[in-house]
């Protein structure tokens, strides 16, 4: 078995952008996976679908400030660069582009990215101004990556969807894959805010997992209502002392848009407080659940 090799660490654009010209120049194909650090195996999963893609494999780690509200936690969110690179050292990637703030928003920055639609709902309307942090840094990221593909979580299944469409729409001529949710062993969906998480909310935060386990035996079992099904998973997740729920809602798949009554593709979709922690989850309604 060959040894691990540690990745190339890159924190400029403009070597970024060097590196992945010479691989391209090679005819090898390059993904992307970009994540925030506090790396897990959710994350690393995520660079082995970009391997099945792919020939090299960029891991960012920025820890984008424009998509946190002014009372939400990235001062505290975990950054850990060494540990990081340890583990993708272990699992193979290529580079880690890991830049300074002024690389990705430089002085007099004054260009944003905005989609419509996908974004009013679900995070959207609970986290103002979010998913325009998350546009302008995708795209800032594909514009000095300039991967072929690029690899995010099924976990947040919004923002798989409207970064997909902001491919799509803005031609950049790249791949959005999906990479299915990754969970614990009693079913919670690994998060970096999971550390967040006391002992007793741990114990408690598997009921988004719980929920969406019934709202499927139910569709199983012929339910459509999404009423129902919404007030099933609410049922559920109220159980426990701790939860404060944000949303529940069955969306369209494709539209985000809510449903009366299921229609497939459909997606089951929570976002849920645990002691200040926001923890999202979600499962995809179709055919094949029925």
């Amino acid at each position: 078995m060959l040894n691990p090799i540690d990745p190339l660490l890159i924190k400029s654009v403009a070597e970024l952008q060097r590196w992945s010209d010479s691989v391209r120049g090679l005819e090898r194909r390059i993904a992307l996976v970009p994540t925030m650090g506090a790396l897990h195996e959710g994350h690393l999963s995520l660079v082995r679908v970009g391997y099945r893609h792919a020939d090299r494999v960029i891991v960012s780690i920025f820890v984008n400030p424009t998509q946190f509200g002014p009372a939400e936690d990235f001062a505290r969110y975990p950054r850990d660069l060494a540990r990081d690179l340890e583990l993708l050292r272990k699992v193979g990637a290529d580079v880690v582009f890991a830049p300074p703030v002024e690389e990705i928003y430089p002085a007099g920055d004054s260009t944003w990215v905005d989609v419509d639609r996908l974004t009013a709902g679900l995070c959207g309307r609970s986290r103002p101004g979010h998913f325009r942090g998350v546009t302008t840094v995708v795209a800032r990221l594909f514009n000095a990556a300039r991967p072929h593909i690029a690899v995010f979580g099924e976990k947040d299944y919004q923002q798989l969807a409207v970064v997909r469409r902001m491919a799509r729409d803005l031609a950049f001529g790249i791949e959005v894959i999906g990479g299915p949710i990754v969970r614990e062993p009693d079913g919670l969906a690994m998060s970096s805010r999971n550390a967040f998480l006391s002992a007793r909310a741990r114990q408690q935060a598997p009921a988004l997992h719980a929920a969406l386990h019934e709202v499927r035996s139910l569709v199983r079992g012929g339910a459509r209502d999404a009423a129902a099904l919404c007030a099933a998973a609410r049922q559920r997740i109220e159980k426990e002392p701790l939860a404060e729920i944000d949303y529940v809602e069955l969306v369209c798949a494709d539209t985000l848009e809510p449903l009366r009554e299921v229609r497939f593709p459909a997606v089951m979709a929570l976002a849920v407080r645990f002691e200040g922690t926001r923890l999202i989850d979600n499962t995809l309604l179709s055919e094949e659940t029925a």
